[in-house]
C-alpha cells in the first residue's frame, strides 16, 4: 500500500531501504481514491523509532494510509527534538473536528505512576472518549492497552515482581482461530513483551463487551478485543524491530538499573549474539487484518 507521509519526515529514508511504498500530498492528489485517516497518538520516548516501527507494517497493504501523528500538550518529550515535534506532530485541538478511519495509542514507559498521577491523563481520556464517535476502531499497545482497559472498562493494571521482557510463546484463547483480527494466524505464534505490569484475564473475561483472543502461559493476556471492533487491545510490542529489545537492556543497563536478560530472547541467552526476528509475520498479520477488516469495511466513504 502507498503510505502517505511528510516528505522530510526522517523514517522515511530508513523504509525506502526496504521499499516501502510511500508518496507525499503531491503523488496522492493524483490518485483518485479515498485514503484511510490514521491518527497515531505517539507516546514512546524514542518518537523516531516508534514512527519507522508503526509505518513499515501500516505500509503493508493495498490501501492508501494518510497519517496524522498527534503529540500531548500536558507534557513535552525530553527525548525528542522541538523541531521534529513541531515539523510532524499535531495537537489535539488541532483535529477534535475531524472523523478518523483507525487510531493507534502506543505504549509508555510510565508503569510506576497511577493512571490519575500521568501528567497528560486528563488529555488522554478526553481523546479517547473522542475516539468513540470519531474513530472507527483503535488499536491500543502495551501500556496504551492497559490505560484503554482502565479507563473504558474498570480494568486496573497489576505490578509485577519483576520486568516481563522477552519473546514469548502464545496461544489462540478459546478457540478463537476465526476472528478477523486473527485471520492467518498459527494457533501458537510468537510475541515480543516489555513492561513491569500485568492485567488480570478473570477481570477481562468477566466483562461482557470483552474478548479475550490470545494469551502467553508466561506472559499473560495479549490480545483483547470488544466485541464491536471498536476497542483492539495489545500488552505486548508486535511491531518491535529486531535489537528494540537489545537496545531497551543495554539502556537500562546504562542507567544503572538491575535488569534480567530478556528470556528466550538472545542466542545461547548471549547478549553478544544477534537476535533473531521470529514475530515479523505475525506483526504484518495484526496490523494487515486490523486495517482491512476493523477499519477499511467498516468506515463509510463519507462521515456523517
Amino acid at each position: 500500500m502507498p503510505i502517505k507521509i511528510p516528505a522530510r519526515l526522517p523514517a522515511r529514508e530508513i523504509l525506502e531501504k526496504e521499499n516501502i511504498f510511500m508518496m507525499d500530498n503531491e503523488q496522492a492528489s493524483l490518485q483518485e481514491i479515498r485514503p484511510l485517516n490514521i491518527v497515531i497518538l505517539n507516546l514512546m520516548p524514542e518518537k523516531q523509532k516508534t514512527e519507522g516501527h508503526l509505518l513499515r507494517l501500516l505500509g503493508n497493504s493495498p490501501l492508501q494510509v494518510d497519517i496524522t501523528f498527534l503529540k500531548t500538550v500536558t507534557y513535552e518529550p525530553k527525548n525528542e527534538s522541538k523541531s521534529h515535534m513541531e515539523d510532524f506532530y499535531t495537537s489535539f485541538s488541532e483535529i477534535k473536528h475531524r472523523k478518523f478511519d483507525g487510531m493507534i495509542i502506543t505504549g509508555a514507559p510510565i508503569e510506576h505512576f497511577q493512571f490519575e498521577e500521568v501528567q497528560y491523563w486528563k488529555e488522554m481520556t478526553e481523546i479517547m472518549d473522542w475516539a468513540k464517535d470519531h474513530v472507527t476502531s483503535s488499536l491500543h499497545i502495551c501500556w496504551g492497552a492497559q490505560a484503554a482497559l482502565y479507563h473504558h472498562y474498570g480494568i486496573d493494571k497489576l505490578p509485577l515482581e519483576e520486568k516481563c521482557s522477552g519473546i514469548f510463546e502464545h496461544q489462540i484463547f478459546n478457540g478463537h482461530g476465526d476472528i478477523k483480527l486473527l485471520r492467518g494466524f498459527d494457533d501458537e505464534f510468537i510475541a515480543p513483551h516489555s513492561r513491569h505490569t500485568n492485567v488480570s484475564i478473570d477481570e477481562i473475561k468477566a466483562a461482557p463487551d470483552l474478548e479475550v483472543l490470545a494469551t502467553s502461559k508466561e506472559a499473560g493476556p495479549f490480545l483483547m478485543m470488544s466485541k464491536d471492533g471498536k476497542h483492539i487491545m495489545a500488552t505486548g510490542h508486535l511491531e518491535y524491530d529486531t535489537v528494540t529489545l537489545k537496545e531497551e537492556y543495554e539502556r537500562d543497563l546504562e542507567r544503572g538499573l538491575s535488569v534480567k536478560l530478556p528470556v528466550h530472547y538472545f542466542p545461547n541467552n548471549n547478549p553478544h549474539e544477534k537476535p533473531l526476528n521470529r514475530w515479523r509475520s505475525h506483526a504484518h498479520l495484526l496490523f494487515s487484518n486490523w486495517l482491512n477488516y476493523y477499519v477499511y469495511q467498516e468506515t463509510p466513504y463519507e462521515w456523517k
